[in-house]
C-alpha cells in the first residue's frame, strides 16, 4: 500500500502530526503496535491529562542543544493547542503553576486527536508491528500487516519509559540504522531511591510529604517532597531527577521561606525539644524523625549557639545522596534520544536522510513535569506535519 506520509506511533506526537499533514492534503497512515492509540495519554495526569502548560518556554526543556526546540515551540504554542481544545468543547482548569488539565477525562484528548485525524481522512492501523524499514526512492516499511510505501516517514515511537504500556527502542534503532547519532538515554521524571541505611532511618515516614526546595548543580525546584518505602518522590524530586546524575548529592532546603536560625534562636531559652519546634512547621512525624537523625533529644536551652547554627544550616542544606532511580518502570519520560544536531529544528527532518522525521519523546528534548512534554509533542508534531 502506498501513502504520502507514514507515521510510526499513535501517541500524542504521532496523531497530531498525522492530522496536521493530512490537513495539507497529504494521504497519511498511522501504524500503532498496541491495540489502541494514546495509551500514555489516558494514564497521564491521574487520568485527566495535563495537556499543556501556560508557561511553556525553551527554558523548561533539557536537550544536548538548548536552542533546538525554540523554533517548534514558537510556531505551535500552548495557546494554539488551548484554542483547539476549546473548539472541541473540552472543559479544563489550571491546577497550579500553569498546568492545564481536562475537567473530565484524558480520554477527551484522545478523542480530539482521533476526530482531527478522521476529519482529515487519516488511516489508522492498530496491532501493526513494524518489522523492517528500508529506503529506496521513498521508504518501504514491512509489518505484520503487510508492506507499506511512503514518501515521508515520521518516527513517533516515544521513549523507554513505562514499558508495561508498550515502550520499545524501535525509534532509536531506526535512527541508528540510517546513521543518525542517538545520545545516551536514562529515566527522567522518576522517583529516586535511597540506600538501605537511609531507608531504614525514614522507613516509618512513607507517605509523608514536606514542602521543600531541592537543588543539584545549579538547578532547583520548589514543591513537595514525598518520602516512600524506596526513597524520595513527589513533584520536586521528579523534577530534579531529570538533572541528577548517579553519585551526586541533593541539597534540600526544608524551610524555603523561613530563617531556621531565627526560628531556633527565638526558642533557645525554652525547654522545648527540637522536634517540637520543627513540628510547628513540618508534619510532626517528619519533624520527630528528622530531629532524631540530626541530634540528641534535649531541650533547646542545652544547645550551644554553635550547635544551633549547625542545626539551622542542616535545615536549609540537608544533603542526601540517592543511590539510584526506580528506573524506566516508574519514569514518566526518557532523557536523551535522537541527537538534535541530526535534525532540522524547523521541520524535524533528518538532515542527511530526506523524508525521514523524528518527533516527540524519541528526540533528545525532555520537558519538565507539568504538561511540558505534551506541548513538545504538539509542537514537534506540528513542525513535521507542516513539512512531511
Amino acid at each position: 500500500m502506498k501513502t504520502d506520509v507514514l507515521v510510526i506511533g499513535g501517541g500524542a506526537a504521532g496523531l497530531f502530526c498525522a492530522a496536521t499533514a493530512a490537513q495539507r492534503g497529504r494521504s497519511v497512515m498511522v501504524l500503532e503496535h498496541a491495540n489502541q492509540v494514546g495509551k500514555k495519554i489516558l494514564i497521564s495526569g491521574g487520568g485527566r491529562c495535563n495537556f499543556t502548560n501556560l508557561h511553556a518556554s525553551p527554558e523548561n526543556y533539557l536537550s544536548g542543544n538548548p536552542n533546538f526546540h525554540k523554533s517548534a515551540l514558537a510556531r505551535y504554542t500552548p495557546q494554539d493547542f488551548i484554542a483547539l481544545v476549546k473548539r472541541h468543547g473540552i472543559r479544563f482548569h489550571e491546577k497550579k503553576l500553569g498546568q492545564l488539565f481536562c475537567d473530565e477525562s484524558a480520554r477527551q484528548i484522545v478523542q480530539l486527536l482521533l476526530q482531527e485525524c478522521s476529519a482529515a481522512n487519516v488511516s489508522l492501523r492498530l496491532n501493526c508491528r513494524v518489522e523492517s524499514v528500508a529506503k529506496d526512492n521513498g521508504f518501504i516499511v514491512l509489518t505484520n500487516q503487510g508492506r507499506f510505501e511512503c514518501t515521508s516517514l515520521v518516527v513517533a515511537t516515544g521513549g523507554l519509559s513505562i514499558p508495561k504500556m508498550g515502550a520499545t527502542d524501535l525509534g532509536y534503532r531506526l535512527a541508528r540504522q540510517f546513521g543518525l547519532r542517538v545520545t545516551q538515554t536514562r529515566p527522567a521524571l522518576v522517583p529516586l531511591t535511597l540506600s538501605e541505611q537511609e531507608r531504614t532511618r525514614f522507613s516509618a515516614l512513607s507517605g509523608i510529604s514536606v514542602d521543600a526546595l531541592v537543588s543539584v548543580r545549579g538547578h532547583s525546584f520548589r514543591e513537595n517532597v514525598l518520602l516512600t518505602h524506596q526513597g524520595l518522590s513527589g513533584p520536586a524530586i521528579l523534577q530534579i531527577s531529570s538533572y541528577w546524575q548517579p553519585g551526586e548529592s541533593l541539597t534540600i532546603d526544608l524551610l524555603p521561606e523561613g530563617d531556621a536560625w531565627e526560628l531556633l534562636r527565638a526558642e533557645h531559652t525554652s525547654a522545648k525539644e527540637l522536634k517540637t519546634v520543627l513540628g510547628q512547621h513540618w508534619p510532626q512525624r517528619f519533624a520527630q524523625a528528622w530531629a532524631e537523625v540530626q541530634s540528641s533529644a534535649k531541650p533547646l536551652r542545652q544547645y550551644s549557639e554553635k550547635e544551633l547554627r549547625a542545626v539551622a544550616e542542616r535545615i536549609h542544606r540537608w544533603r542526601l545522596t540517592p543511590d539510584g532511580t526506580e528506573g524506566y518502570r516508574k519514569a514518566e519520560v526518557t532523557v536523551g534520544g535522537v541527537d538534535t544536531h541530526e535534525l532540522s529544528s524547523q521541520t524535524m527532518e533528518a538532515r542527511r536522510v530526506p523524508g525521514l522525521y523524528f518527533i516527540g519523546e524519541v528526540v533528545d528534548v525532555t520537558g519538565w513535569l507539568g504538561g511540558y512534554n505534551f506541548q513538545w509533542a504538539w509542537s514537534s508534531g506540528f513542525a513535521a506535519g507542516q513539512s512531511a
